[in-house]
């Protein structure tokens, strides 16, 4: 399958099969769209993607873990608007990821201690979060509903739940996160029910003009998480309850963070950037130990993601290491109806379009995640080639890093 032909999502037609997957850009001062958010995503539509996705929108408030942190809410709406006219201007698809983060979110931002499957503490945030009631899993519910509409509000052609890497949904799926007895806990059938009812809701709401993707977790990453086994039985149940694509990652943010992106985090530029004093101390100190450096290699869920296809006929979004044409064409050729990047697409917004001249183009991304590091306290952006990044910042990785 070649990437420049058109591909179908539900009823959603793409000029070809990339997507510029869901990476957080810290670019919503205020929890709206700002102006970089329109000039990133409309550099990387005039640079040849398919579908690119406007990255963790929260549903409620509750569901917000950083002020630059973007919330659907109506108040958002006509700011999405121009980011989505500046998108569909320049031919490609727009999708906002709808998610809540849990136990990662700010008590000073979200208004109220974090909301999770189960209570405890969370080293990673740091935070307490609460159990949540019966009362608050179904109003959550209704959020993710609201956030359909308000999509459709905003200009956009699909949605992508966020079902993975250890935010809400995640919380109750995963068995290392979620520790209820009740009806949210224990089997599979009660750790996945908050997932049902979310995606229910959304189906109903999503009609026939939006087209809903699900970002799910194949494997936790960790012991006494979602092994294979579970992840495919995730993949089966989203297909049955009608999801028009699925986006295979893997995954806890809140526990193994670098098996999501791979690699090693640079956690003397990430603590430069974080404010409060404390928090930069603890991750200049204590960082490589909570985020311990996980090798990269090029289509590192492949051979996860193979496993997937053989057991739905659903469209399936490859992402994770995606760096080159050769890649991508290896991606294709196993199955997948789509490939999705985001580095290489931080790196340059207009890598499509150097495939499209040259199928074995490479990224230039190195994959050292100074974007990751950086875009936590403040906007992301590839410093690669910025000669202003400290020499110091460069030796600690051994290279000049993305």
């Amino acid at each position: 399958m070649d990437l420049f032909t058109p591909g179908k999502i539900g009823n959603l037609e793409l000029r070809n099969r990339s997507i510029r997957a869901a990476a957080f850009e810290g670019m919503c001062p205020g929890h709206a769209a700002g102006d970089s958010l329109l000039s990133y995503h409309q550099s990387v539509a005039k640079g040849g993607i398919g579908m690119t996705t406007i990255a963790y929108a929260a549903v409620n408030r509750m569901g917000l873990s950083f002020q630059h942190q973007l919330w659907l809410r109506e108040e958002a709406v006509p700011g999405l608007r121009r980011v989505t006219d500046a998108i569909h201007a320049e031919g490609a698809a727009a999708s906002i990821q709808i998610g809540h983060c849990g136990l990662m979110a700010k008590r000073s931002i979200a208004g109220g201690r974090p909301l999770s499957s189960t209570g405890g503490f969370n080293l990673y945030g740091p935070t307490f979060p609460v159990a949540m009631k019966e009362n608050q899993i179904l109003e959550t519910v209704e959020d993710f509903s609201r956030a359909v509409n308000l999509a459709r509000d905003s200009g956009f052609d699909a949605i992508e739940v966020h079902a993975g890497h250890g935010y809400l949904i995640s919380q109750f799926l995963s068995p290392f996160l979620n520790k209820r007895k009740d009806r949210w806990g224990g089997s599979f059938e009660n750790r996945s029910r908050f997932m049902r009812e979310v995606m229910i809701k959304v189906k109903k709401e999503a009609g026939n003009d939006i087209a809903v993707l699900v970002k799910m977790n194949m494997r936790d990453g960790i012991k006494g998480g979602i092994g294979l086994d579970e992840g495919i039985r995730t993949a089966v149940l989203l297909e049955e309850l009608g999801a028009d694509a699925l986006v295979l990652s893997g995954g806890l943010v809140s526990r193994t963070p670098m098996y999501v992106m791979r690699g090693k985090m640079p956690t003397t530029v990430m603590g430069h950037f974080i404010k409060n004093p404390f928090m930069s101390m603890g991750v200049r100190l204590f960082g490589d130990m909570l985020m311990k450096p996980e090798p990269f290699r090029e289509l590192y869920f492949l051979e996860d993601a193979v496993e997937v296809r053989k057991q739905v006929k659903l469209p399936l979004v490859y992402v994770g290491g995606v760096a080159s044409g050769e890649a991508v064409t290896k991606v294709l050729d196993a199955g997948f109806e789509f490939v999705a990047m985001a580095r290489a697409l931080v790196h340059d917004p207009g890598f499509i379009l150097k495939l499209k001249d040259e199928k074995t183009a490479e990224s230039g991304c190195l994959h050292s995640n100074y974007c990751i590091a950086v875009m936590y306290s403040g906007e992301m952006a590839c410093f690669q080639d910025d000669p202003s990044i400290p020499e110091k910042w460069k030796k600690s990785l051994g290279a000049s890093a993305t």
